[in-house]
């Protein structure tokens, strides 16, 4: 697919930041860059029972959504993360039935929950993968030291309070970086959402 890049499921986690959310963590199948998205429990579990395949005693919304194409005889193509704005990802699930093709507005969630039940493809746009990507770096290379702290630097923020204002953008880049090598998706997705609300 023009301008777009297909990914794939790599994991599932609880948000420790966030009461509620998890983190679906999407990889490029030709590369190694990564997409963290913060998602809700209720979507999370839709996406983790049809990967285990579970079958719920009553049909869940999406697969409700599945009967209903399935009915009517229309089929999903693929769905496409297509667009990203201060922090908020945005997707497309892509239709075709006999008569037309049709692109429906979704939560990527949503979206990846239904494509996982029609087993379709998941693609995202480039510049989506671009701007929120994070690259995954080779695990051998050693971690490059903190500089040390100078006066006219100003004092370390202080870490209690788990606010990401309080660090200078070089500071949040540096812990960027540090979060991808130790494939701590989660952190770092926090970081760089923080790093995008400030370019």
């Amino acid at each position: 697919m023009e301008n777009a890049i297909e990914l794939e499921i790599l994991g599932l986690t609880a948000n420790h930041s966030q009461s509620g959310s998890f983190t679906l963590i999407l990889g490029e199948l030709e590369g190694n860059r990564r997409l963290p998205i913060v998602i809700g429990m209720f979507e999370a579990q839709a996406i983790a029972i049809e990967i285990e395949k579970i079958i719920p005693n009553r049909p869940m919304t999406h697969d409700l959504f599945k009967s209903f194409a399935e009915n009517f005889d229309f089929s999903i193509e693929h769905i496409l993360i297509s667009d990203m704005r201060e922090g908020v990802f945005y997707a497309k699930i892509v239709c075709q039935s006999a008569f037309k093709k049709v692109e429906i507005d979704a939560r990527p969630s949503d979206a990846i929950a239904i494509a996982v039940r029609f087993e379709v493809p998941i693609f995202c746009s480039k510049a989506v993968m671009a701007e929120a990507g994070l690259e995954k770096t080779d695990e051998d290379q050693p971690m490059e030291q903190e500089p040390e702290k100078t006066k006219a630097s100003g004092p370390e923020p202080k870490k209690t309070d788990g606010s990401l204002k309080n660090f200078s953008l070089e500071k949040l880049n540096q812990m960027l970086e540090k979060a991808i090598n130790s494939e701590d998706y989660e952190k770092a997705a926090r970081l760089r959402d923080e790093i995008n609300r400030r370019n």
